[in-house]
């Protein structure tokens, strides 16, 4: 579940609470599929006693693996920015009482939601970024270009700016930048021109996605023409890559030595982050190539299993088409 920019309680971290209790709002029973589930619990190693991180809670599938792992007592904290997801979370792990603490929080910030609650140090902590499949067919916050929703994308919808406001705020250059650098979109100033000159203001998911589809000549493809403008527009709002570089360094601070980091991310943007902090980590030297002496002084603090990117099995990919671009990362703190 993706970060986004939810700053509750000081600007950090919001309410925590066991697995017990509170009021579930949406259907717990969502039939949410965890991508990658056993390759990214087999990466952290779950174990009796040992204490795990999850900053990208969702409807809590990895943290119930996590938690029948490591019985009869290791514990979870879960984070997550969107509140309703912390609801589906909150009744799904509430068998495993206070084993499981939720918090509502960016886990940008986990470094010090962590230390907050005793989770320091870690013996594990899972990143599973992006847009979860209940955001995206359930939520009515603009995810989706399928159906008419107000154009939101925020992952907490009580903090920061919606993507409308966004749309509204920005020059037409500025658009087009964010379309191109964040949905690496080749149309994009075409499509940012047609976005700034809408004889209305840009205030829903239908308007959008059919104004992207007009200015790119309508549907191409089995790919919605909106499609990369959509990821744009929730990557800018929720500050999406920020906060992934903000929280790979958090995870590997809170981590004991021996602690294991699993991430797995959905698109090329996310993947390039975590591939290059994690070569840097577990390197000597991080000076330019052509510099002839080291100058950095840098010492590698991760070892990387393995350089290559763990990927769905073939019969995950065909049973869960969002699963086929998943990349899985781990590595062990030194």
């Amino acid at each position: 579940m993706g970060p986004g920019s939810s700053r509750a309680r000081n600007d950090r971290h919001g309410d925590v609470s066991t697995g017990t209790s509170t009021a579930v709002t949406i259907d717990s029973h969502f039939p949410h599929v965890s991508v990658l589930l056993e390759e990214a619990v087999q990466a952290l190693g779950p174990r009796p006693g040992g204490m795990y991180i999850d900053g990208t809670l969702g409807a809590g599938g990895h943290a119930t693996r996590v938690l029948e792992l490591s019985a009869p007592d290791g514990r979870l904290l879960g984070l997550d920015a969107d509140p309703q997801a912390l609801d589906i979370a909150r009744a799904r792990l509430a068998p495993f009482d206070d084993r499981a603490v939720l918090a509502h929080s960016n886990y940008r910030y986990l470094r010090d939601v962590a230390a907050e609650h005793g989770f320091v140090p870690a013996d594990g902590v899972l990143l599973d970024l992006g847009l979860s499949s209940m955001q995206l067919d359930l939520w009515d916050r603009g995810f989706s270009f399928r159906r008419d929703e107000p154009l939101d994308m925020r992952f907490d919808p009580t903090s920061g700016a919606s993507a409308a406001d966004a749309i509204e705020e920005m020059s037409e250059e500025e658009l087009a930048n964010v379309i191109y650098e964040y949905g690496e979109e080749h149309a994009s100033r075409r499509i940012a021109r047609a976005i700034k000159r809408s004889r209305e203001p840009v205030r829903t998911s239908g308007q959008l996605a059919d104004i992207v589809a007009g200015a790119m000549g309508g549907s191409r493809g089995r790919i919605h023409p909106a499609t990369r403008t959509f990821q744009a527009l929730r990557i800018l709002v929720n500050d999406e890559l920020g906060a992934l570089r903000d929280g790979l360094r958090a995870a590997v601070d809170v981590l004991r030595p021996g602690g294991r980091l699993a991430v797995i991310s959905f698109h090329s943007l996310e993947d390039r982050i975590v591939k290059q902090f994690l070569r840097d980590e577990s390197t000597d030297c991080i000076c330019p190539p052509r510099q002839p002496v080291c100058t950095c002084g840098h010492t590698p603090a991760l070892r990387l299993p393995s350089r290559k990117a763990g990927k769905p099995e073939r019969d995950e990919a065909q049973a869960n088409r969002r699963s086929r671009s998943a990349r899985l990362r781990a590595a062990e703190k030194l």
